[in-house]
């Protein structure tokens, strides 16, 4: 059994966790009417969502070394002080600057607070119980990006952006007075030297890969290719030298990033097949609403609405699967999630003009539950496969290779649609005519990737109750 005072943290955690997904997902509807109050173009508007992503890249592989060096409680105060005094920024903000500021401040504290609360619910939950606990964090991933869109949408059709702030705020500052009161710490703490060098490539490294490919998955204004390219370069070298650095440094245990947690093959599946599936829900959450508004010709309230159901009940349903995970163990959920994820993708590669909306709303739904299905047992048997010392290390490599997957799954599934759209437009055709056979060929390369997490699956298996005893056991 857990107990009540660190059932209260983790409460505490995942309720600060929602909030800053919540933020991060009503941005994007946000940042049209951004352009026009602010009177700036959209390349430059599209930054308040670009160096969200940048900062979040660059923070989260420093968590490993944060959440070893500093106490459960101040990171969390740190995290939610940053949080919040970030959306104040943005709420009070005179201008474009101010406002870009306001968002790389709050990116720092919500880069920390998933890999904070994942290496919690490690180091304080049973292993028996730990399924139902990633449950939980299933929900507040699939939940918040469900509640954003529609929420941002339906503020702005009656308010200003800046009441999207307001409403965040007192929220964020509530969450934090909570946590001022009540936070406990957590695990132990080590002197962990820090490694300058690491963190400086670290940035250069993940940042310049993300960044690299959200310029390819933005609207593809010019030059973006040839800047994504180079950022692609230099990100690529920046990792190599990283990964250098990192295998010098674990050797005296004095990683930014320990990157033994690779050696664990049931980790390092997993993780693979997180990246996958991060991949085909970013996606196709980012792709979905471009085919429904251009192709199908919807309107921006009703495509979130078909998004809705799937993503709540996707929320809805982490704890059950997590409750399964702890019973039936990995198999039972992975392996259909993942056919159901790629069954939904296959289907998209289908769509046209004229394809019924409720059948769009059953495929998405469709889709949801396999992706709930997938990733309470990725959460719970990545880590659980790790040793204790390895949780927090375990968690920032996860985090970060799923926002990375991510922006992969929007950058390749938006080139492929947009290059198609674009030529199909040149031709002479209608929108919608030129933007169907786009549609089609990006979710019919997302779905052919998904078969790679489909073939893994089998592969993931559920860890034993006590890795360190096995470890020392010698297995």
């Amino acid at each position: 059994m857990v107990a009540p005072s660190d059932m209260r943290v983790i409460w505490l955690l995942l309720v600060a966790a929602f909030v800053a997904i919540l933020n991060e997902t009503t941005m994007g509807i946000a940042i049209p009417h951004l352009n026009t109050d602010l009177g700036i173009p959209p390349e430059l508007g599209q930054w308040l969502t670009s160096a969200f992503m940048l900062t979040m890249a660059i923070v989260i592989p420093t968590t490993g070394f944060i959440l070893q060096r500093f106490t459960t409680r101040q990171v969390f105060i740190a995290a939610m002080s940053a949080f919040s005094v970030g959306t104040l920024v943005c709420l009070i903000a005179p201008g474009f600057a101010v406002l870009l500021l306001g968002r790389v401040i709050q990116a720092g504290g919500t880069g920390i607070m998933m890999p904070l609360l994942m290496t919690t619910i490690m180091n304080v939950v049973p292993a028996q119980s730990r399924g139902r606990m990633m449950g939980r964090v299933g929900l507040v991933i699939s939940l918040a990006p469900a509640i954003g869109p529609t929420l941002a949408g339906a503020v702005l059709e009656t308010m200003s952006w800046r009441a999207l702030f307001a409403i965040v705020l007192p929220i964020a500052l509530v969450s934090l007075g909570m946590g001022i009161k009540w936070m406990t710490n957590l695990g132990e703490t080590r002197d962990v030297p820090i490694d300058v060098l690491s963190i400086v490539l670290s940035a250069i490294g993940f940042g310049g890969v993300v960044y690299g490919l959200s310029q390819f998955g933005g609207e593809g204004e010019s030059g973006g290719a040839t800047t994504g390219v180079i950022a692609l370069v230099v990100g690529a070298v920046g990792l190599a030298l990283f990964v250098w650095r990192q295998l010098v440094l674990q050797r005296g245990d004095r990683a930014l990033l320990d990157l033994r947690v690779f050696r664990t093959s049931n980790y390092t599946i997993s993780v693979i097949v997180m990246a996958i599936v991060a991949m085909a829900m970013f996606g196709t959450l980012t792709l979905l609403p471009q085919y429904l508004q251009n192709v199908a010709g919807l309107n921006a309230l009703q495509a979130g609405l078909i998004l809705l159901p799937g993503s709540v009940l996707m929320g809805l349903l982490g704890p059950v699967m997590g409750r399964v995970y702890d019973a039936r163990g990995t198999r039972v959920l992975l392996i259909p999630g993942t056919l159901m994820i790629s069954a939904a993708l296959f289907f998209y590669a289908t769509v046209g003009e004229t394809t019924a909306w409720w059948l769009l709303v059953i495929s998405q739904t469709f889709m949801s539950v396999g992706l709930a299905m997938s990733f309470t047992p990725l959460f719970s048997s990545s880590l659980g496969s790790l040793r204790r010392h390895l949780y927090s290390h375990g968690s920032a490599a996860l985090n970060t290779i799923q926002q990375v997957g991510g922006a992969a799954g929007v950058a390749l599934l938006i080139v492929v649609y947009s290059s198609v759209l674009h030529a199909g437009e040149q031709q002479g055709l209608e929108t919608a005519a030129a933007g169907a056979p786009g549609a089609r060929l990006a979710f019919l390369i997302a779905a052919l990737i998904s078969l790679g997490a489909v073939a893994l699956s089998p592969f993931v298996r559920k860890p034993a109750d006590d890795v360190d005893a096995q470890f020392a056991g010698g297995h």
